[in-house]
């Protein structure tokens, strides 16, 4: 296996510690849990903001792989044995090699048992992509190993159309700036048929994420989309799953 990167071995220690909260990705189609989305958050139940804020250039690195193993070694307590996937976000631009960089998600992984495919890699449009060569180098490497890979905030980014023209993941989730509201916007309705249009020829699947009414769920699902996320649904809970009783009803005739 690839040694570790000069960033393991060289970046800041963190001077502070921290958990996840878990958020449910629910399939419209199955009306069924499909995955959750790992979200930092303080042990005091801070936001991620306050996490973040401790965030520095030095100890970037440190963080972003102490948050993969903190949600592979809670997934692996919490999920059920039934494929369920757990979504991490991650930064591109703390990842130096992308084969070396991800040996301590494989350790982690096979010391809890955890499924490679059921892990799932977001990296959000909202961070400038300083190399975007880089950034589909990651993505190429990621699939290789057998994750799932996704552009988390997709349309309101820095990469978009590019990134996807270039090298496409397995699946986007559309920004919730454009879900919001868009049981009374045509134009977000139109932005999102074209969205959807562009990931079927492409064979790419759609999340809708920060779904917060059931109109916008009525027009997300006519759309075609069926992966969904959002405080509609349920909303995050700090190192455990929250029920998600009402996702289950949301799947309508």
């Amino acid at each position: 296996m690839t040694d570790f990167c000069d960033g393991c071995r060289n970046g800041a220690r963190l001077d502070f510690d921290f958990t996840m909260a878990f958020q449910p990705i629910v399939d419209l189609g199955s009306g069924r849990v499909w995955g959750y989305e790992a979200l930092v958050r303080g042990l005091d139940g801070a936001g991620a903001g306050a996490v973040l804020s401790k965030v520095t250039p030095e100890n970037r690195y440190r963080f972003d792989q102490a948050c993969r193993v903190k949600a592979i070694e809670l997934a692996a307590r919490l999920f059920p044995d039934d494929g369920t996937r757990l979504s991490i976000n991650f930064m591109p631009n703390a990842v130096y090699d992308p084969a070396a960089c991800i040996r301590t998600t494989l350790l982690a992984a096979g010391r809890t048992g955890f499924a490679l495919d059921r892990i799932m890699f977001e990296f959000t449009e909202n961070e400038p992509m300083v190399d975007t060569k880089h950034v589909e180098g990651i993505i190429a490497e990621y699939k290789r190993r057998g994750f799932i890979t996704a552009i988390d905030d997709f349309g309101a980014g820095f990469a978009g159309l590019k990134l996807l023209a270039n090298f496409q993941p397995d699946l986007i989730k559309i920004d919730m700036d454009l879900v919001r509201g868009i049981d009374t916007s045509p134009a977000r309705q139109a932005i999102v048929a074209g969205i959807m249009g562009i990931c079927r020829e492409l064979d790419i699947a759609v999340l809708a994420e920060g779904i917060e009414t059931q109109g916008e769920l009525t027009v997300l699902r006519a759309a075609g989309v069926s992966l969904v996320q959002g405080y509609h649904l349920a909303r995050p809970a700090i190192a455990s799953l929250p029920p998600v009783g009402e996702a289950m009803r949301v799947q309508v005739a």
